[in-house]
């Protein structure tokens, strides 16, 4: 079953029909993660957890804006990463916490923090913890995306961070990091607001995918068998419904992109998901797409009643 985080909460589609369930604004991710039962929802007011789909309840994290989520491979630690740039972390071993008090700040995030000059000023000098990363084949590592700060990477289970993101690359904000995805323990993709990268070294060093292309703002992406999929768009999400010449773009060699077709063309690619081992894709006016062999097609849509369409939709596959 698919679920989408949109401008008003959570909706589960599937190619009947789409319905509302979790009323809570701004939602910025729905995730399902192995080992733990259900699935989380991040949004500008908290982060909720669902056991069947239908019924979600309200974590209590310490900041009241949790952008990204995740835990640790074997399901016993749940993190968090807020507004402003927080990590914090969750024993599973007891169950899900229920009060503020049982979540604890990663100190070595922290201190990573304050030594740092993150954030703009258009954002109040602040930054969010955007993504959020683990990968069974490394199990103390976390890779966190930060919007704006870059890539970090914790490869002891939170204590210390590197700086990681592509700094070394043709771009003028290359650590404003909408979104990052990874596709094994070294293979990580950015989707930030100038470029499409990739590493395959834990971002020691970085590959622009979108070299040679006008669409160099991206929202989100999905990495699929080695495949990458994003939407690229001119500038940020106040010029979506004016400029649009968006773009769906492919990688299949990971060194460069290619254009696709796309049903709705003025609209820009947001999100992704795997269902059943075929790609879906949502777009900041709300449409779902799936991918064939064939090309894209219509599958479904979600409301996206946000004065800003659609800033954020999140699609994600959820069994409960």
């Amino acid at each position: 079953m698919l679920y989408a985080g949109s401008d008003d909460g959570v909706y589960r589609i599937d190619a009947e029909s789409t319905r509302k369930v979790l009323d809570a604004g701004r939602v910025y991710r729905v995730r399902q993660f192995d080992g733990v039962d259900g699935a989380f929802a991040t949004g500008e007011s908290g982060l909720y957890h669902t056991a069947d789909g239908e019924q979600w309840s309200q974590l209590s994290v310490p900041e009241s804006s949790v952008y990204s989520v995740t835990t640790d491979p074997s399901g016993r630690t749940l993190y968090a990463g807020t507004r402003p740039a927080r990590i914090y972390s969750a024993d599973l071993s007891a169950g899900l916490p229920a009060e503020s008090a049982d979540w604890a700040e990663l100190d070595g995030f922290r201190d990573l923090r304050e030594q740092a000059d993150w954030g703009l000023p258009r954002h109040d000098d602040k930054a969010q913890v955007r993504s959020l990363q683990t990968h069974p084949d490394a199990p103390e590592r976390i890779v966190a995306g930060l919007e704006v700060g870059g890539v970090f990477v914790s490869d002891d289970g939170g204590d210390t961070w590197v700086a990681r993101h592509a700094s070394d690359v043709d771009s003028e904000h290359p650590d404003d990091v909408h979104e990052l995805v990874i596709d094994d323990s070294e293979t990580f993709v950015t989707a930030t607001g100038d470029g499409l990268f990739r590493t395959a070294d834990a971002g020691r060093t970085w590959r622009r995918l979108d070299t040679g292309h006008s669409q160099r703002y991206f929202r989100g992406a999905l990495v699929h068998d080695g495949v990458v999929y994003a939407g690229g768009a001119h500038g940020p999400s106040p010029t979506w419904d004016e400029n649009t010449d968006h773009a769906i773009f492919e990688s299949h060699d990971g060194e460069t992109v290619e254009t696709v077709l796309s049903p709705v063309p003025d609209e820009l690619v947001v999100g992704g998901c795997v269902a059943d081992d075929e790609v879906f894709l949502s777009t900041h006016r709300g449409s779902i797409l799936r991918r064939t062999d064939d090309g894209y097609s219509k599958f479904g849509s979600v409301p996206t009643p946000g004065q800003l369409r659609g800033r954020y939709l999140h699609l994600t596959a959820v069994d409960v």
